[in-house]
């Protein structure tokens, strides 16, 4: 499975790619503000998004929109320190599957990645 990890900063996006690695996956595009990932989701067939909010040039929750406008229906977990009830609810009505705030032990990230994987292929 091929995933993308979305985040403004080089350093996230290995703190993901790491948790990543841990659920064995190791198939990882990387993008660095949201205009890139819904380039990248229209090219590409990825199996799961991880996606922070706030970044430059197109944020998080408008590249949700943007991905799902694609018809794309991946798992998109928002990675973000937006913790305001509004901000989830707002990224779960975009399209959002789950939704992890900052900072998150390792573990959760794995086992809110395998949550998520699991109810796809329960489909």
């Amino acid at each position: 499975m091929k995933v993308l990890v979305v985040d403004d900063s080089a350093v996230m996006r290995k703190v993901l790619i790491g948790a990543l690695s841990r659920a064995e996956i190791t198939d990882v595009d990387q993008a660095a503000d949201g205009a890139e990932a819904v380039a990248a989701a229209g090219k590409n067939d990825y199996g799961l998004v991880l996606m922070d909010w706030n970044m430059p040039n197109m944020l998080g929750i408008d590249a949700v929109r943007g991905i799902r406008a694609l018809g794309k229906t991946m798992p998109i977990i928002m990675v973000t320190t937006e913790a305001e009830k509004s901000r989830i609810i707002d990224a779960i009505k975009a399209g959002a599957t789950n939704y992890i705030i900052k900072p998150f032990e390792p573990g959760t990230i794995v086992a809110k990645i395998q949550d998520a994987l699991a109810k796809v292929a329960a489909k």
